[in-house]
C-alpha cells in the first residue's frame, strides 16, 4: 500500500489494519496472554501480578543487571525469560495500549539459538547475552514497518536494522516487542492515529509521556525492563519520569542513530539523540557501556570517539561533589510535588559528607525555548504537515499545539538559519559562562575549580500532565539546545493529603498560570515524582560524571522514596 493507496484506502482503513496487525501478533504468544477486566482501576500497576505467574511475575521484576547474571550462570534461559516478558508485554498493550506490534517468533527463535549456544560453548555470546530488550517504533528493524507515527507511513519497512540495534544483537540481546510513538514524534505525550492514546499505567487519566511514551508506559508495568528511546526536546526523559523509571539524554553524536525514521532527515539545527529507559541505573549503565565498547564511530563517522570511563565513584568522593539545584526556572513553577521532591533529595544531601548544595540561578530559560522552537522546524514543518495530510487523517492535539499554534513555527531562508544557529550558539556560550563563574578559583594549570558538577532540576513542570496538557517543554528542552546531557531518575509518588495546591500562588505570565490550573492534587494521586541531573556537554559520565554522581547520591539517601511494583 502506497501512500497514495493509503490515502484512497482512508485513513480509518490504514488505522484498523494496523491495529489488528498488533493484536495478531499479541495472539500468536503461548500461553496466551490473559484478558483484563473490562472496567480497569486508574492505577493498573497491581494487575500483572494477579494474572500472571509466580515466575513471570519475578522474572519480569527483576532488574536488568540481575537477569543478566542469571542468563550468565546458566540459571535462567532466554526462552523462559523471553517468554515471561512476551506474555508480561502484551498484558501491558491491554492496560495502556503501548506497543505497536510484539516478535514472538522473532524472539523465540533467537532465544533458542542463544540458548543453544550457552549448551554448547557453557559462556554467553556477549555482554546482553538473552536479555530481552524493548524498541520503539521509529528505530528501523529490518523488512518490518516504520511509520514514525504518520498513517501515511504506514507501509515503509525498514531496508536494514538499525545500527544501534546491531550492536545489541552481536552483544546477545533478544528484540521482542516495539512500542508507541506520537503523530510527528514531536509531543511530550504519545497519540498518533494509527493506535490511539498511550497512557499512564499509574494513572490511566495521565499521559505516559512523549515521545518514547509506549517505552515508558510498558517499562512501568514491567513488560521490558531496558528499552531504546529518542529525544530531541524531552522525549526519553519525559516518560521515564511519568513512569518512575531511569532515563538518559546522553550528549549528542555519542550513540548511533542511522537506521531511525523521521521527517527532517539531515536537520542539524537541534540534534536527535538516542538512549536508554531502564528499571534500573545499572541497565542505563550497561547499555551505553555496551554501546560505545563496540566503537561505533568506526562505522558512523559522525560520532565522536570517547570511550565509556566506568567506575568513578572513588574519584567523586576525594573532592567535594557541587550539586547545584534548579528550584525554577523562571518561566513556569512546578507543581507541589516536585517541589517537595526537590526539598527531601537536598535534605538528605545536607546532611552528607562530601558534598556542597548551592542554588542555580536560572539563565533566560525564556529566551532559550525561543531559539530551540525556532530551530525545530526550519522548513515551517512543511515535511510533518505533508507527512499528515497525505493520508487526511486528522492532526492530533499535541501536533496542532507544537506546530499549528507554535508563534516561531516559520520558513526559514538561509540566512534565517544562519541566523538563529548564531542566536543558538551565543546562547550556549552564556550559559557556559555562568557554569563557569560558579568556580571558587584555578589549578596551576589554569583548570577550574570548585565549580558546580551537576545540576539537579525538576524534569517538567509538574508530574505526568492529564492527557492533552503537556504544552511546556522548557524543563527538557532547556538542555537539548545546551545539548547537555540529562539522567532523569525516580524519588517518589505523588500524595493528595501531603502535596496540596497553593492557592495563594500569583502566576508570573500566561504559561505559568496554565500550568498552576492544571494542578488538582487528586487527579495526580498516586503518580510517580521524578527528578533529572545535568551534567556539562560530553560529561556523561567523566570527570563530573552524572551517572555516577546519581549512583553516589542513591547510596547517600537511600532513593526512591517509594515502590514502583
Amino acid at each position: 500500500m502506497t501512500e497514495m493507496n493509503s490515502r484512497k484506502a482512508g485513513w480509518q482503513e490504514v488505522a484498523k489494519t494496523a491495529q489488528e496487525h498488533r493484536d495478531a501478533s499479541i495472539g500468536r504468544v503461548e500461553p496466551a496472554v490473559p484478558d483484563v477486566p473490562q472496567y480497569l482501576p486508574r492505577d493498573v500497576t497491581p494487575i500483572p501480578k494477579e494474572l500472571l505467574s509466580k515466575e513471570e511475575v519475578e522474572i519480569t521484576q527483576t532488574f536488568t543487571e540481575d537477569l543478566l547474571k542469571s542468563l550468565a550462570s546458566g540459571q535462567l534461559t532466554s526462552t523462559t525469560i523471553t517468554k515471561a516478558f512476551l506474555r508480561r508485554a502484551g498484558l501491558a498493550q491491554k492496560l495502556a495500549n503501548c506497543v505497536t506490534e510484539l516478535l514472538p517468533e522473532r524472539a523465540l527463535a533467537r532465544a533458542k539459538t542463544l540458548d543453544d549456544y550457552y549448551a554448547e560453548h557453557k559462556r554467553p555470546i556477549g555482554p546482553l547475552h538473552g536479555l530481552p530488550i524493548s524498541v520503539k517504533e521509529h528505530v528501523g528493524m529490518k523488512d518490518l514497518g516504520l511509520n514514525a507515527g504518520f498513517v501515511s507511513w504506514w507501509d515503509h519497512k525498514a531496508e536494514d536494522d538499525a545500527h544501534i540495534l546491531k550492536i545489541l544483537w552481536n552483544a546477545g540481546c533478544v528484540f521482542y516487542v516495539r512500542t508507541t510513538q506520537p503523530q510527528t514524534l514531536m509531543h511530550l505525550e504519545t497519540s498518533s492515529n494509527l493506535y490511539g492514546v498511550t497512557v499512564n499505567p499509574f494513572n490511566r487519566e495521565l499521559t505516559s509521556g512523549g515521545s518514547s511514551g509506549g517505552e515508558g508506559a510498558l517499562i512501568g508495568l514491567r513488560g521490558s525492563c531496558l528499552g531504546i528511546g529518542t529525544d530531541i526536546g524531552g522525549s526519553i526523559r519525559s516518560p521515564a519520569a511519568n513512569n518512575g523509571l531511569y532515563g538518559l539524554r546522553p550528549t549528542s553524536f555519542r550513540l548511533p542513530t542511522d537506521g531511525w525514521s523521521a521527517t527532517m532527515a539531515g536537520s542539524e539545527h537541534i540534534i536527535a539523540v538516542i538512549g536508554p529507559l531502564s528499571t534500573s541505573l545499572e541497565g542505563v549503565k550497561i547499555f551505553m557501556k555496551t554501546i560505545i565498547a563496540a566503537k561505533p564511530w568506526l562505522i558512523e563517522p559522525s560520532l565522536l570517539p570517547i570511550p565509556w570511563v566506568d567506575n568513578q565513584l572513588n574519584r567523586i568522593g576525594k573532592r567535594p561533589l557541587k550539586i547545584a539545584v534548579l528550584w525554577n526556572d523562571g518561566v513556569v513553577k512546578p507543581h507541589p510535588p516536585v517541589i517537595r521532591a526537590l526539598k527531601e533529595v537536598t535534605e538528605k544531601l545536607k546532611g552528607t559528607d562530601g558534598i556542597e548544595l548551592v542554588d542555580w540561578k536560572p539563565h533566560k530559560h525564556d529566551e532559550a525555548w525561543e531559539i530551540i522552537a525556532s530551530l525545530y522546524f526550519c522548513d515551517g514543518a512543511k515535511e510533518e504537515s505533508a507527512a499528515i495530510d497525505t493520508s487526511g487523517e486528522p492532526w492530533r492535539p499535541m501536533s496542532e499545539f507544537i506546530i499549528k499554534d507554535n508563534p516561531h513555527v516559520k520558513y526559514h531562508s538561509i540566512e534565517d538559519v544562519w541566523y538563529w544557529q548564531g542566536r543558538r550558539e551565543q546562547y550556549r556560550r552564556a550559559y557556559a559562562k555562568v557554569w563557569n563563574d560558579t568556580a571558587t578559583g584555578k589549578s596551576e594549570d589554569g583548570e577550574l575549580e570548585g565549580a558546580v558538577d551537576v545540576i539537579l532540576c525538576p524534569v517538567g513542570p509538574g508530574v505526568a500532565p492529564l492527557l492533552d496538557t503537556a504544552k511546556y517543554w522548557g524543563y527538557t528542552s532547556q538542555w537539548n539546545l545546551l545539548d547537555y546531557p540529562a539522567l532523569v531518575f525516580p524519588v517518589s509518588k505523588v500524595d493528595s493529603k501531603v502535596d496540596l495546591a497553593d492557592k495563594d500562588y500569583k502566576p508570573m505570565n500566561p504559561k505559568d498560570e496554565f500550568n498552576h490550573q492544571l494542578y488538582d492534587p487528586e487527579k495526580f494521586q498516586g503518580a510517580p515524582i521524578s527528578l533529572q541531573l545535568v551534567g556539562r556537554r560530553y560529561e556523561d559520565e567523566k570527570a563530573s560524571p552524572i551517572v555516577d554522581v546519581l549512583e553516589y547520591i542513591k547510596e547517600k539517601t537511600g532513593l526512591p522514596f517509594a515502590s514502583y511494583t
